[in-house]
């Protein structure tokens, strides 16, 4: 089954404008990202798709294959879907969504969500670490239980499953984890993906990824036992660059993607 990797990179963000055309360790945060997915080898080919020609030069001028999609994309998912009935990944049966802000993106996420599609455990896969306690109840922290067989249950910006008595506290850890946001899907779960309008329980938490689960589609979940956050915000950034110097200045032979 072989797995095309998506990246989908948008310019419009508002808390980091231009964010996949910053720079981190001097070359474009999209470079870097794409730079990663290709090393991890998880994917059989590795394509960025965009809304900007802006993006679409600066992947172009690095040899980058780039796909330039429609502007009126509601999601990552949405532009992953349109790559995917292009005629040149016509033979891609597993689609891979990296997002376009993940630069340190592991390759235990990455697998695991490909292995839940290809073990044919379910049709969309994804990953989740466990959760701290101090960020059960951020709203900024997608959370996510799941069935006894690894299948997602729901996902909840709320601290989910509520805990009503505080003696219960252990009982809570192996049961609620932190979602990561990659996916990947069998072309045929994609498709119907986009095809359905959104749902109002993704419409009310913001969550995509409600909307296949509430038609039913199962969403399997790789636990992981850690994953790097994205970057969203100047501070974000800052942090990435110091941590690129500092690797860079330890093994300067070694590109730390």
């Amino acid at each position: 089954m072989p797995v095309l990797a998506v990246i989908p990179a948008r310019l419009g963000a508002t808390r980091l404008p231009r964010k996949p055309l910053r720079l981190l360790g001097g070359e474009p945060l999209v470079v870097r990202v794409y730079q990663r997915v290709l090393a991890l080898q998880v994917a059989d080919a590795v394509v960025v798709a965009t809304d900007h020609d802006a993006v679409r030069d600066a992947c172009a001028a690095r040899g980058i294959p780039v796909v330039l999609t429609s502007s009126d994309h509601a999601s990552g998912t949405d532009r992953v879907a349109e790559v995917a009935r292009r005629p040149e990944f016509g033979g891609m049966d597993v689609l891979l969504n990296v997002q376009g802000d993940e630069p340190f993106v592991s390759r235990e996420a990455l697998a695991g969500a490909v292995g839940v599609v290809r073990s044919g455990h379910a049709p969309i896969g994804t990953a989740a670490v466990p959760v701290a306690a101090e960020a059960l109840h951020s709203p900024d922290v997608v959370k996510v239980v799941c069935t006894d067989e690894g299948r997602a249950l729901y996902f909840s910006r709320a601290p989910i499953p509520y805990l009503r008595d505080a003696g219960d506290r252990s009982m809570l850890t192996p049961l609620v984890h932190q979602h990561i946001g990659v996916y990947a899907y069998t072309r045929q779960a994609l498709q119907q993906w986009v095809q359905w309008s959104p749902h109002p329980l993704e419409l009310v938490e913001r969550l995509e990824q409600l909307r296949p689960l509430a038609h039913g589609l199962s969403i399997g979940v790789a636990h992981v036992p850690a994953a790097e956050g994205g970057i969203d915000t100047e501070d974000d950034l800052r942090r990435a660059n110091a941590r690129w110097s500092v690797v860079a200045t330890r093994a300067p032979s070694f590109a730390p993607v």
